[in-house]
């Protein structure tokens, strides 16, 4: 646990359980491509997400990199952290515990993707660019809060390189670009408005939450509140055990990723209620089968179950665009009817 903040424990979250789900998915597989989480204020949104970060392990970047670049994935290096790599020189290795870096609604295009000396950048390049908040996020967690009020142009490059891993920043001719992989979490109030249905098909993962209604729960949530307001730190004790286990069942999962198998009557599953629910593009099949294989991994199974994939199946397909946006997003039944029908497909007659 780091000394140099205080965040309440993701182990000590009462309930919303399918939310904890995606991010810990998310947490374990960055490649499934974010998270969208829709509810009211009050519901736990932001406090899940500073969670989340605390409970990663540590980063390695490269010590004195303004890009987080890492020092032995050549792959997630800017130029000059790559050429010293190519010519076989020791980069320097800093540990970091994971930050979440917040986007702040006012932010200007510059600020998000760094502003660059023309006149510098034709002599030194990369080192002309002055990193914006997209350099800060590699190797992090980039939460947008509110992200429904944020301009759709700011959206949109913030999506695009959430896709391609990389920020690229051209000015008159001249472009220059560094890694930019993170752990992309908005959060909406749909109260406050709604996404473009072309944006909101953009977050890998969507979940809609709401306050908790049961009793018990909701003392739980009052005592650990007061608790932690008076006594942060015995409370954070009281959870040490626990964060532990969560933080060695994540790096056990990332390890067996790779060794999950995922059959082709599991893809034909989700083929079909893709197909039958008309949803627009092959990305919702794509999440739906890498979110899959990852709770297999969380889960500690050798591959995806059909139990394992209707976990994920909502989560990677609800407010999916379909039919061109002409027809309205598929409800929770409607998805859980499709999955059914596909399963029976190949079910013993």
């Amino acid at each position: 646990m780091s000394s140099e903040r205080i965040v309440y424990p993701f182990a000590a979250i009462v309930g919303q359980t399918e939310l904890k789900l995606a991010l810990l998915l998310n947490a374990i597989n960055p490649q499934i491509g974010g998270l969208l989480i829709r509810g009211p204020k009050g519901t736990g949104k932001s406090t899940s997400v500073r969670a989340l970060a605390d409970l990663l392990p540590e980063i390695a970047v490269v010590k004195g990199c303004k890009f987080n670049c890492s020092p032995v994935d050549p792959t997630n290096m800017c130029y000059v952290c790559l050429s010293s790599y190519q010519q076989n020189e020791d980069l320097p290795i800093e540990k970091r515990k994971m930050k979440v870096i917040t986007l702040p609604i006012g932010a200007t295009e510059d600020r998000v993707i760094g502003s660059l000396d023309i006149e510098r950048a034709i002599k030194v390049g990369v080192r002309a660019l002055e990193p914006g908040i997209l350099a800060a996020a590699n190797q992090n967690i980039l939460y947008i809060d509110e992200v429904n009020l944020l301009p759709d142009h700011i959206t949109d490059i913030i999506l695009d390189v959430a896709a391609s891993g990389w920020n690229i920043v051209e000015r008159e001719s001249i472009s220059v670009g560094h890694p930019s992989r993170f752990i992309l979490i908005g959060t909406m109030n749909p109260e406050e408005g709604e996404l473009r249905p072309q944006l909101l098909d953009r977050f890998s993962l969507h979940i809609s939450i709401q306050e908790l209604l049961d009793e018990k729960q909701r003392v739980e949530i009052v005592k650990n509140n007061l608790w932690f307001g008076e006594a942060p730190l015995d409370f954070i004790n009281n959870y040490q055990n626990q964060q532990y286990s969560l933080q060695q069942k994540i790096l056990k999962a990332r390890d067996s990723l790779n060794k999950i198998t995922v059959s082709d009557q599991i893809l034909e599953i989700i083929v079909n209620a893709c197909i039958e629910l008309n949803i627009d593009g092959h990305r919702p099949d794509i999440v739906t089968a890498r979110s899959a294989k990852t709770l297999a991994a969380f889960e500690e199974r050798r591959e995806v179950s059909v139990d394992t994939l209707l976990k994920v199946a909502k989560m990677a397909i609800g407010f999916r665009t379909r039919r061109s946006g002409f027809e309205e997003p598929a409800t929770a039944d409607e998805v859980d009817d499709a999955f059914q029908n596909a399963i029976s497909l190949f079910e013993p007659k």
